[in-house]
């Protein structure tokens, strides 16, 4: 296996014991705007592209869909070490990233002017990069890329894909709304609509019931927020978590309620669609970031200037 070309330590911010954090890797394309610089590097090669990130520096690229979630995600560290300096289960924020080290200080410098707490940059020419994600520690990763985000999942490690699109930047605290049937949890249900329509899913719900819905592959990651959550009391937490399914509430809603009860995760708040569109309850949550396995409902999140991450 090729070693990554470069891992560069952000001494300006706080080392995170990766054993302890909620280690989050975000690509340089999810977290600043890239697009124009990455249709350079499609049109015109990857000399070309380097040049352009060499001789520009020292100019900060603009934020991207997931730079409102890392600014939030710092401000629950802050309020954390508020409460205890000693804590160690913060998050750990590192990119990973396809530059080479020579255009990559734009990348840093960028970082660096928004005063974002990034703790290491990796740069790697790998063609997979995703395969240095187990050694770093990663719980989530988030990519601009679509086979990225597959080669993740792929090696057990939670993902998604960050549409990209202008986001205005949401206020704290840090706002996560999840998806249910397969985010949340498993997509059995799922299944067994597409292979028995609305009322063998609806029967299949009745039977099971008092059975705990299996996992989903952002189970993990919404569970480390929850402890991260109970370290504050109700009004002060900086973190609030939603549950925005379109399971109906009457037919599909307890099983949902019993298998978040049954784990130990507590939700801000749930809501059970039945089929309705998300977009405008997205719009009143104004989420940092929105989970969902449903292109239309990204797309729904979208339309509303909600930055979404689609999990394939």
């Amino acid at each position: 296996m090729a070693e990554p070309e470069s891992t560069v330590i952000n001494s300006d911010v706080q080392q995170k014991d990766p054993s302890e954090a909620l280690v989050i890797a975000v690509t340089t394309r999810a977290i600043f705007n890239l697009e124009e610089e990455h249709k350079l590097y499609l049109e015109k090669g990857k000399e070309e592209y380097t040049r352009h990130q060499q001789a520009n520096q020292d100019k900060p690229l603009p934020p991207g869909t997931a730079f409102a979630f890392i600014q939030a995600v710092q401000y629950v560290n802050k309020m954390i070490l508020e409460n205890n300096p000693a804590e160690k289960d913060l998050f750990d924020i590192l990119v990973l990233s396809n530059n080479s080290p020579e255009s990559g200080a734009r990348i840093i410098n960028s970082a660096k002017h928004y005063g974002l707490e990034i703790s290491k940059f990796c740069f790697v020419s790998d063609e997979d990069s995703t395969q240095y994600l187990k050694s770093h520690g990663v719980k989530l990763f988030l990519s601009a890329d679509r086979t990225d985000v597959c080669n993740a999942l792929r090696r057990g490690v939670s993902a998604a894909l960050i549409v990209q699109q202008e986001v205005q930047a949401p206020s704290t605290p840090l706002r996560v709304v999840f998806d249910g049937d397969a985010v949340l949890f498993s997509d059995e249900t799922d299944q067994v609509f597409r292979e028995q329509g609305l009322e063998g899913a609806l029967q299949y719900e009745r039977a099971m019931e008092a059975v705990p819905i299996g996992e989903g592959p952002l189970k993990a990651f919404a569970m480390h927020l929850g402890k991260m959550r109970k370290k504050f009391s109700q009004e002060t937490a900086p973190i609030r978590t939603y549950l925005v399914t379109a399971r109906s509430g009457r037919d599909m809603g307890i099983r949902a309620i019993k298998t978040l009860r049954e784990w130990g995760l507590a939700i801000d708040e749930a809501f059970f669609m039945d089929g309705a569109p998300k977009g405008p309850i997205l719009a009143q949550i104004q989420p940092h970031i929105f989970f969902d396995d449903g292109i239309h409902n990204i797309q729904g999140a979208r339309n509303v200037g909600v930055p979404s991450a689609w999990v394939p």
